[in-house]
């Protein structure tokens, strides 16, 4: 545990003092394009620092190569750069898209391409299918479900990006929870050691998010971009992957190594993954369905997203990211109380999950549905709004 901590702590230190070079640099240069007509902030600000974020996961994979504890993932140096070069080519491309806005066909072809380096040089993708039974696919269907996994969450979470802080502190949560799930699972299952990918990866995007969270902050001085928002989907789908790759075949059987025979306890180890990025996919799909039904492309950029809606209801930006992040650790958690409740360790107690999971779902709702103000209305009677931050797609 003492090297994950040490990696959260050098990697934040250094993202920091990334994030504050590149804003300098961002408002030197003026690297920041000009304000759109989707947007409401008034005074420019760099998007940019997505690089700042690049930089410190190469500090951290950097350090890991330097300790011994972390050598078993280094055995097959293929699958690390391959996430890194993919990570590079994201992360350019965002960079690219922040500031001459390019077509989303180049975007989604990049996105595409770089899925394809982590799954096909990287040989990071999904070899079964857990449902109650591992179901083996063919090579062909392998690469292309985790090529379009991997593609779905980086847009999933680019979509949530538009208010001052909320991608780095929702990644922060979830990463955060998705750690303790897979150290737990090591544990569980009698691992010969707490090393993995997929908890390492996790580690180093919580150091991440908390050296960008201070100059992201409302008000924010700098924003991560679509370059950051890509990577962060690129890696988090990367180690939910890993992780699930990796899972004992026994955990997931009928009756698994933990007597589990319920049907809620069999499927737990393959869904906290997946509700750690449940509101980024939520946001995604109601946005391909209302594109979509208007007859636009899916990646056309509209005001309709979950945050804008929260903004328009007459939540303030603080306040809005603040109920976001009290769902994700809502949901996220509640989960991880599940799966805990369902080992040797606390047997047959995962209601206490569910129940946590309903006690805060109903709270989140409430303070969701009852805004701290009302929105001011414009001459046409419309909701207006005076949010400094920029409104991405």
């Amino acid at each position: 545990m003492r090297f994950y901590l040490l990696t959260v702590l050098l990697t934040g230190a250094a993202t920091l003092a990334f994030t504050w070079a590149v804003w300098r640099i961002g408002m030197r240069f003026k690297l920041y394009p000009e304000i759109r007509e989707r947007d409401v902030h008034t005074t420019p600000k760099p998007r940019v620092g997505g690089v700042a974020m690049f930089l410190g996961v190469l500090v951290a994979f950097a350090l890991s190569s330097q300790i011994p504890y972390f050598s078993i993932f280094w055995a097959d140096p293929a699958v690390i750069w391959s996430l890194l070069g993919a990570s590079a080519l994201i992360v350019v491309v965002g960079v690219a898209d922040d500031l001459f806005d390019l077509d989303w066909m180049i975007k989604l072809g990049a996105q595409f391409l770089a899925a394809g380096i982590v799954v096909g040089f990287g040989g990071i993708q999904i070899f079964f299918i857990p449902f109650g039974q591992q179901f083996v696919v063919s090579s062909f269907a392998s690469f292309a479900m985790s090529v379009v996994a991997i593609v779905i969450v980086m847009n999933a979470v680019n979509f949530i990006d538009g208010l001052d802080g909320l991608v780095a502190g929702v990644a922060l949560i979830s990463n955060a929870v998705f750690f303790v799930y897979s150290y737990l699972v090591a544990r569980d299952t009698g691992a010969s050691s707490y090393s993995s990918l997929a908890s390492f990866i996790a580690v180093a995007l919580i150091g991440v998010c908390i050296g960008f969270l201070p100059l992201n902050w409302n008000p924010s001085k700098l924003f991560m971009g679509d370059s950051g928002a890509l990577l962060l989907g690129l890696l988090m789908a990367s180690s939910a992957i890993v992780f699930t790759g990796n899972l004992p075949p026994a955990l997931l059987g009928d009756n698994d190594v933990f007597g589990r025979s319920q049907l809620l306890g069999a499927f737990i180890p393959i869904l906290l993954p997946v509700v750690v990025v449940l509101l980024p996919l939520l946001d995604f799909g109601m946005a391909i369905v209302r594109r979509m039904a208007r007859g636009k492309s899916p990646f056309s950029p509209d005001r309709k997203h979950l945050h804008h809606r929260m903004l328009d209801m007459g939540h303030s930006d603080r306040d809005a990211v603040l109920i976001f992040y009290a769902w994700t650790a809502v949901v996220s958690v509640g989960v991880l109380l599940m799966y805990i409740g369902t080992t040797q360790a606390w047997p047959g107690d995962y209601w206490i999950g569910v129940v946590f999971v309903l006690i805060g779902v109903a709270a989140c709702l409430v303070v969701t549905l009852q805004p701290s103000v009302r929105p001011p209305a414009s001459p046409t009677g419309a909701a207006t709004l005076s949010d400094p931050t920029p409104r991405n797609p």
